[in-house]
């Protein structure tokens, strides 16, 4: 079965929703079930309401609906795209994987490295602790589904967890499991060109844009307990952030 005739099947003249939102939710599940491929362009509208048999008004109130929700991106000339970007609230303190479940993906990790050792002196110095202090390290891609996002290099105090194997699919989770969660954090944004192992590791050419996010992140007493650098690439998300006038 087509993905219109799936989409047409779930249509009602005499539904309880009007045939706009019926559509829009049809849409949205079938972006959601990977019926449309990334980046692919949903047919024009003139063409998705003949083939639906509903008017074009219907339609356009549909796709409204889902660029408004970040699921679609209008490009003037071209057509509706499915959204690849992943928007990022900078302005939250969310782990990559409440990220990604909260916009309908499925986030998995392909490990790099995760051993136990002592701090090196940038890590003393940003978790102020000790020289020779325990640490766990977890160095990590994580991928959305199955696009690669990023490269996570994460510098956990070894008191924090319980061992390295506490760490699944979300370290956060991991975190808050024994208590050790981070309430606050700080973080820094940056640009930069993606090196050769970077893009090889991303699935991206060598010198595409990306970017590089550091976090620190305290728990409630003040105490520093993580230290992130992740690497982004650009061409999948946008960090954003709500500002008001103090």
């Amino acid at each position: 079965m087509t993905t219109l005739a799936r989409i047409m099947q779930q249509l009602s003249e005499t539904g309880s929703l009007p045939l706009y939102q019926q559509l829009q939710r049809a849409l949205r599940e079938a972006i959601d079930q990977h019926l449309f491929k990334a980046d692919d362009a949903l047919p024009a509208e003139r063409q998705l309401a003949a083939d639906l048999g509903v008017s074009r008004i219907t339609v356009r109130k549909a796709i409204d609906g889902l660029v408004g929700e970040g699921l679609l991106v209008r490009r003037p000339g071209s057509g509706n795209f499915i959204n690849t970007r992943i928007e990022k609230n900078f302005a939250k303190l969310t782990s990559f994987s409440e990220d990604m479940r909260a916009r309908g993906r499925t986030p998995r990790s392909v490990w790099l490295k995760r051993a136990g050792g002592t701090v090196t002196p940038e890590e003393a110095l940003r978790l102020t602790l000790s020289p020779g202090a325990p640490v766990y390290r977890f160095d990590r891609i994580r991928f959305a589904d199955e696009l690669p996002m990023c490269l996570e290099y994460a510098t956990i105090e070894a008191s924090c967890l319980p061992s390295l194997d506490a760490v699944g699919i979300s370290m956060y989770e991991a975190l808050e499991a024994a208590g050790k969660r981070p309430v606050r954090a700080l973080q820094r944004l940056s640009a930069l060109l993606l090196n050769a192992e970077q893009a090889k590791l991303l699935q991206t050419r060598e010198g595409a844009a990306g970017l590089c996010v550091e976090r620190l992140g305290f728990l409630r007493d003040g105490r520093a307990v993580e230290f992130c650098r992740s690497y982004f690439r650009g061409d999948m998300y946008d960090f954003v952030a709500e500002l008001s006038v103090a």
